[in-house]
This record gives C-alpha cells, structure tokens and sequence, in this order.
C-alpha cells in the first residue's frame, strides 16, 4: 500500500521555482530518504507535506485523503509528525511537559472535563503520564523528565524532538536532518534508534540528510533533488553512481 503520495508538486515563491514535479511514493513502512545540495528544496518538500506552506501546483495523498488545503493540526490527526533542522522544543518545559504536548492532540476528554477534573479526565491525565514517561524510557531521557528542555545537552534535545513527534502516535514520520550536529558515535547509535523505533511504532520514515553515509546505510530508497528539480530516484547503490547525482554534489 502507498501511504504517502505527491504527484507534480511544486511551488514558487515569487519568480523563485522553489520545487517543480516532484513526485513521492512511500510505501507503507518504507524507510526513504530525500538528499541533495543546499538550497535544493528538500525542507520545502517537508513544508509542504506538513502544511507550513501550500503547493502552487500538484497534489499530496496520505493514507487516501487528499492533503491540500488541510491545516498542520488536521495532518498530525491523520498521523503525520515532523521534526525540524533546527531543533524546536519548549526550552522552558520540562522534557515531560514537552512529550506531553505531543500527546495533547489524541485526548478523547473534553476542555470542560479539564474545569471540573472529571474522572475521565483525570483517568485519561495518569495514561497520558505514563505513555509520556515510557517514551522518555525509550529515547533514554526517562532520567531527566524532570528537567528543563533547554538544559539538555544537543543529543538529548533530538532524541527528545523524536519522542515528542512519537507522542502524536504518527503512521509517517518526517525527519530533517536528524543527525545533524552529532558527533560520529552518536551518528551510528542513531542510526540503531531509528531502525528500532521503525519496527517498533510501524512507523513509515522519509529522511532529510547530509551525512551520505547515514542515509545510504540508513535508507531503502533515496529521491535526490537539486534546484527543486528530482535528478534521480532509486536505491542507495544506484543513486551512488549516478552521474547526474555526482555533479550535483561535486561539479563538474
């Protein structure tokens, strides 16, 4: 089953082709990845699919429903989650409060149960806690619940960015460059917490990345974009030796 597809999707800002045609087709528990050179469009394509900014052209289908024109909150319902470059916490927060934001969007309880703390509601605020600590439990945070966001060290701030994506309980998960800033060893245990978290959320992943040898290690499937322009799509060993994949990174 295709759970994510986006046929001729583009956008202009301006006079600016920021995208044009790119066409996406994610197999449902698919591990994909999405590279090439700065300013090649990869962040507007995770824009565009999480509702940030709106196609000047194409279309976007997720798990049958039709994306364009629905609002970042009605695409996290329908279980999509993303993280960002440059990592987006509530640096006040506690690292518990933060994955506690995440799982605010699958409450059953109503805002008037919250006022006069019915005992649904009060039911549902114990499971949301424990869903919320056995996540910290599982990225490794379980120890610093307690602590603000901002105070974690950077490794601790992405593996907390993931948990939080992971509270909205997604089906597809949007990485931008996750390993970015990381240092080699924590690059490869990554790597391991990724392909972990796959199989155990059933997740469908698409990657943005940099590190060549993560996403080729990492990644079944790669699309490669530069200018806005898809240059090549395939699998990582034939996406190497792609010509037109060389030149985008090296020149000619």
């Amino acid at each position: 089953m295709i759970l994510l597809q986006t046929e001729q999707l583009g956008v202009r800002f301006g006079g600016l082709l920021a995208l044009d045609n790119c066409n996406l087709a994610l197999p449902e528990g698919s591990l994909s990845g999405l590279i090439g050179p700065n300013g090649a469009g990869k962040t507007t394509v995770f824009n565009l699919l999480s509702g940030f900014i709106s196609p000047t052209q194409g279309t976007m289908v997720f798990a049958g429903q039709e994306l364009n024109g629905l609002p970042p909150h009605a695409r996290t319902r329908l279980g999509m989650a993303r993280t960002f470059q440059n990592i987006r916490l509530f640096e006040d927060l506690t690292v518990l409060d933060n994955v506690l934001v995440g799982l605010h969007c699958r409450r059953r309880t109503r805002w008037w149960e919250g006022l006069v703390h019915s005992p649904r509601y009060r039911r549902e605020e114990r499971e949301q806690g424990r869903r919320a600590l056995a996540l910290l439990e599982e990225v490794g945070l379980k120890d610093a619940a307690l602590e603000k966001a901002g105070q974690l060290p950077y490794g601790g701030q992405r593996r907390l960015e993931i948990a939080r994506a992971l509270a909205t309980r997604p089906r597809l998960l949007l990485l931008d460059e996750p390993a970015a800033g990381l240092n080699p060893q924590e690059t490869l245990e990554l790597m391991d917490f990724l392909r972990d978290i796959r199989v155990r959320h059933g997740l469908t992943m698409l990657v943005i990345e940099h590190n060549l040898r993560l996403v080729m290690n990492l990644c079944e499937h790669l699309t490669v974009l530069d200018h806005g322009l898809t240059i090549a799509q395939g699998p990582p060993g034939d996406i190497q030796k792609n010509p037109l994949v060389i030149k985008a990174y090296l020149g000619t």
